[in-house]
């Protein structure tokens, strides 16, 4: 009976996609054939030689398991000693048993396992001013309405019912041929931006937090700003203090947007070990990497509200990440009244049905073993059982009403501009972040000195203010010497040094637009950098093309059309001089600029890969920028420029405003007329 069913098994592994019910049927036969093994070992009644042969009988099928297992390793997970067996588990395990002639043993309801201590604990960490807060106020007011909405309502009607299983399946099926989304109330102007305005899509889920909602899967594609609607249905949820947790490469963009648009409120990001956390700080920022350190202080720290961006990072419910930010998920719903939960991802699924199981309990729709509170409720109120035939339907509306949100580009098309550029600053951390500072800071002061030494010998005593003229004749010395010289830092060195820093950053983030929307072009300046995002895709499995100068024209075609008609070619690495020109892309709408251009024509003329006649989605740049370093500033100058340069197309007298010399130049005077402000350090 077991070898059949293992040949089962074999044969659907061997025609993917796999389905849930042969991973169900591959772990109940090796759940009986390690029961089988050890009753037989220690079956006194049994001769050595039927004992052998039973052995032996045994061993056939696992080693027909083992084989099926080689050919999908995700199936050894479920060989592990504390794997997770379902309802539906145990009673095909039963049936069999009784098949094969064996009558099952009862098997009681699992008890839920007690706290072990998680990995990494001895490395926790509490920020002291994080003890100054605790010290402050050192008793949170006990929240009632929390626990009276802990006492939730008896399951009825679908009570002994399998439902998890059968709520992943219904998503399965096809939807009714639009995005999943839960009902939204008509757009609404969202007061109080500082100027700014939401977009309607997004002010949609601002009114939908208004009106008392508090748990969204926001599945919005990049683009769509996912951010602002986070952050705003916080501030209309009142959910200070606020936890995010975001992949690195974007937290330092988290505190940059609570700037934009909730000035009045104060944001924190954790570094290491969290020696500059602001305590007192209503939004907290940490990535996945160091939640190991500071799981303890989080789950205790009183928030009311908890984002989680690029959620599909906690898919896999082993990992010690997706562990920590269930526990700090579950420590909040105990302790505050209908917290704000939001789950942000592009592509909630990757793998399997099963990746929405880590991201509906983070969001208190069901834990490990059934539908919590409003969603079983609603389940109950269909009035059908997983036996009747619109089970599937129903349970799949039930799900989407309770948080999905789903829009793409083309459904929002009106919302957005068809041609955008979104900077994403990025903290460089470490030795080689204070290495580039520290260059930084020795640039400004050798400016400085150089402003001073002509100040001097012009012989005056006293300078009222800045002298302009003055510092841009100093910045032209410095850049002069700048290109002249071999060795030494100077802007050009610092700047490349900045983007082989940013390298790294800016292809963690391609791979993630590559994985949430398709296909994405990567333009970088030097080879270098190139080099580093390649390698940094190729350990990711993600296939890349790449166009650059030093290719034959046969070399360059043959990955021009990889990308453009492979849609298994995910990114187009590209040169930023060699490929700015003369491309057609537009098979991509999203664009990850690595290192910035010194002129806008530059950038542009690489955006103008895909937008171009023929896009039919809005077109998204992504500039990877390096906070407080020279790189914000070269930013700022750039888009100053753009401004110039479209009056002089449209019949303004041409100048060289937006010649790379000039931005050089203004970028130099930046830093030294920052420098020799009041408030700047000389």
């Amino acid at each position: 009976m077991l070898a059949d069913v293992a040949r089962e098994v074999e044969n659907a592994v061997a025609r993917p996609p796999m389905k849930p019910g042969t991973r169900t049927k591959f772990q109940v036969v090796a759940l009986i054939v390690r029961e089988e093994r050890a009753r037989v070992m220690g079956d006194a009644t049994l001769t050595q030689g039927r004992k052998a042969e039973q052995l032996k009988r045994l061993d056939g099928v696992a080693t027909q398991l083992a084989r099926i297992a080689a050919r999908d390793t995700s199936l050894l997970e479920l060989l592990a000693e504390d794997a997770r067996v379902s309802d539906a588990a145990r009673v095909y395990k039963a049936t069999v048993m009784r098949a094969g002639g064996l009558e099952p043993t009862e098997d009681p309801e699992p008890a839920r396992p007690a706290p072990t201590p998680t990995p990494g604990a001895e490395k926790r960490v509490v920020p002291r001013s994080v003890l100054s807060r605790q010290l402050a106020n050192p008793f949170l007011a006990p929240d009632f309405e929390a626990a009276a909405q802990r006492v939730a309502a008896k399951p009825r009607r679908l009570a002994g019912w399998e439902l998890l299983e059968p709520l992943f399946r219904s998503f399965e099926q096809a939807g009714p041929g639009a995005p999943a989304c839960m009902p939204l109330p008509d757009p609404r102007p969202v007061p109080g931006l500082m100027g700014r305005e939401l977009m309607p899509h997004q002010s949609q889920v601002v009114a939908a937090t208004t009106r008392g909602h508090r748990t969204f899967l926001l599945a919005d594609e990049p683009g769509l700003g996912k951010t602002a609607q986070a952050l705003l249905a916080a501030q209309a949820a009142d959910a200070f203090p606020l936890l995010v947790v975001a992949p690195n490469v974007v937290k330092t963009n988290w505190a940059h947007e609570v700037g934009m648009w909730m000035p009045l409120r104060r944001a924190t990001v954790v570094h290491g070990d969290g020696e500059q956390v602001d305590g007192f700080a209503d939004v907290v920022i940490v990535n996945y990497e160091i939640l190991d350190r500071h799981v303890g202080w989080l789950g205790e720290h009183g928030f009311r509200g908890m984002v989680v961006d690029e959620a599909h990072f906690i898919k896999n419910k082993t990992s010690q990440r997706s562990q920590h930010v269930l526990a700090i998920s579950e420590r909040i719903r105990e302790r505050t009244a209908r917290p704000l939960l939001m789950a942000l991802t592009g592509t909630p699924l990757i793998n399997d049905i099963e990746d929405f199981r880590a991201i509906w309990q983070f969001l208190g729709w069901i834990d490990d073993t059934q539908p919590l509170g409003p969603l079983m409720n609603a389940l109950e109120d269909t009035g059908l059982t997983p036996a009747d035939r619109g089970f599937a339907a129903a349970a799949r509306s039930a799900v989407i009403d309770m948080g999905v949100v789903r829009r793409r580009k083309v459904d929002v098309v009106d919302d957005i501009p068809a041609r955008r550029v979104a900077d994403l600053p990025v903290e460089l951390d470490g030795a080689v972040g204070r290495s580039i500072r520290a260059a930084g800071e020795v640039l400004t002061r050798r400016l400085v000195q150089r402003y001073q030494a002509a100040v001097e010998a012009r012989g005056e005593s006293a300078v009222a203010g800045v002298d302009l003229e003055l510092a841009r004749r100093v910045a032209a010395a410095e850049l002069k010497d700048s290109s002249s010289k071999a060795k030494g830092e100077n802007v050009f060195t610092m700047v490349r040094r900045i983007g082989q820093a940013k390298a790294g950053l800016a292809a963690d983030y391609a791979a993630q637009l590559a994985r949430n929307v398709g296909k994405v072009v990567f333009f970088a300046k030097h080879v270098d950098v190139m080099d580093q995002a390649e390698q940094t895709f190729a350990e990711r499995g993600i296939r890349y093309a790449s166009i650059r100068g030093d290719q034959t024209p046969k070399a360059r075609e043959k990955n021009i059309t990889a990308f453009t008609e492979d849609p298994e070619v995910s990114i187009a690495v590209c040169s930023l001089m060699a490929a700015g020109v003369g491309l057609n892309l537009q098979v991509a709408s999203n664009l990850v600029l690595a290192e910035l251009s010194w002129t806008d024509a530059e950038q542009t003329q690489a955006i103008d890969r895909i937008h171009r006649i023929g896009q039919s989605e809005p077109v998204t740049a992504w500039r990877i920028i390096a906070a407080q370093t020279i790189d914000s500033k070269i930013a700022e100058l750039i888009d100053s420029k753009s401004g110039l340069a479209a009056r002089a197309l449209d019949g303004a007298e041409e100048d060289e405003t937006d010649s790379s010399t000039n931005v050089q130049l203004d970028a130099l005077v930046s830093l030294l007329t920052d420098a020799l402000a009041p408030e700047g350090v000389v």
